[in-house]
């Protein structure tokens, strides 16, 4: 049988972060138990289309989807678990925020096979969390860990941000140092990107809000990588460091381009050489489902041109870079047959490293990933 990993999406959250672009929505209750119902016909109409696969990672993601009530978070896994194959089922996981997490939440969670917990923590500076329009404290953080730990679920991933209006060296390697004291195996520290249309953007072009510059930003991250690898962190891909035995499998296969599924609104599938989107109208989803339609609203087929840039750029994100073997598995010939002339150039410039098994980044080359990303655009 051929492997699959589900992603399913909970568009919902109790408030908007002022850096958020993802589609989520507040205020939004009375649509949450239809939205389940339609988020399980949809599966349901896929039970057969998947039946020569098995589900080795489930991961649901948001929006907060510990923010709804557990009992749909467990009425979604009861179908899954129960209509399609997880026999080789690896890894269930669930995003969270800090304060969002009950007793009775997370045992519900781990009684409907859950095993991982990520929760967007972003800082352990209270002022800055109120200043990006985070709902909890650092007091709410280490109270969810507690819970979760006490309740048996360890592979636990924090996720941080560096880069953050009015944040200083010292106060990005507290929350590291924080969390590494805590001895959480996975972590995930990304710099923040200022996407138009935020809230934040707004802000920033009010001249309310100040950002680190661009070389206290990469002091941050060079300071986060090093102090990572100082606690034996494994740094895995450019924002991800992990424990040995706890870096994120879901993720994983998204970066060895392996199949997904995605279920619920705007979630996107590639799958059987397409690559297939769901609508990003809520009430259009749910209309289209309550009357067994699927959802789906874009499908492109991948060309192995498609496919050859997209495994070598998803082969940069992770640390151990391409892997030539499955390179020359998956297309029957050399990456060096197209590409040398580039590989060459960016080795000699310090960017890239090309042994016999890999091409992967240099220090320098996480710095300039998205100058390298653009060679293997042909």
């Amino acid at each position: 049988m051929k492997d699959l990993s589900i992603y399913i999406h909970i568009p919902f959250c109790i408030s908007k972060c002022s850096y958020c672009d993802f589609l989520s929505f507040t205020c939004k209750d009375e649509k949450i138990d239809s939205y389940i119902d339609a988020l399980l016909i949809e599966l349901e109409l896929y039970k057969e289309e998947i039946i020569d696969y098995q589900i080795r990672t489930i991961f649901i993601g948001g929006g907060t989807p510990s923010s709804i009530d557990e009992s749909h978070i467990s009425r979604v896994l009861d179908y899954i678990m129960k209509n399609y194959n997880v026999e080789k089922l690896e890894e269930v996981s669930i995003e969270s925020n800090p304060g969002t997490l009950t007793k009775e939440k997370v045992k519900v969670y781990k009684n409907s096979g859950i095993n991982r917990i990520s929760m967007g923590v972003q800082s352990l500076n209270n002022r800055i969390l109120k200043d990006i329009g985070r709902t909890h404290t650092k007091e709410d953080f280490y109270n969810s860990l507690d819970i979760t730990r006490g309740l048996g679920i360890d592979n636990i991933n924090v996720d941080l941000m560096f880069g953050l209006p009015g944040q200083n060296l010292s106060q990005a390697l507290y929350s590291l140092e924080r969390v590494i004291q805590l001895g959480v195996k996975h972590i995930s520290y990304y710099g923040l990107i200022l996407e138009e249309g935020t809230d934040m953007f707004y802000r920033h072009l009010r001249g309310e809000i100040d950002f680190p510059s661009e070389k206290d930003e990469r002091d941050m991250y060079h300071n986060i990588v090093r102090i990572l690898k100082e606690n034996a962190y494994d740094h895995y891909e450019i924002s991800n460091f992990s424990k040995a035995g706890y870096s994120c499998k879901h993720n994983l296969r998204y970066w060895d381009l392996k199949p997904y599924l995605g279920i619920g609104l705007n979630s996107h599938s590639n799958m059987e050489g397409k690559r297939f989107s769901n609508t990003l109208d809520i009430d259009e989803y749910i209309y289209k489902l309550e009357n067994k339609n699927f959802p789906v609203i874009d499908i492109i087929d991948i060309s192995k041109n498609i496919e050859i840039e997209e495994f070598c750029i998803m082969g940069l994100r992770k640390t151990s870079g391409i892997d030539k073997i499955d390179f020359k598995n998956r297309f029957s010939f050399n990456i060096e047959d197209i590409y040398n002339t580039m590989i060459k150039k960016h080795v000699k410039n310090g960017l890239i490293k090309n042994s016999d098994k890999s091409i992967s980044l240099t220090a320098k080359g996480l710095d300039l990933s998205n100058l390298v990303e653009i060679v293997f655009l042909r």
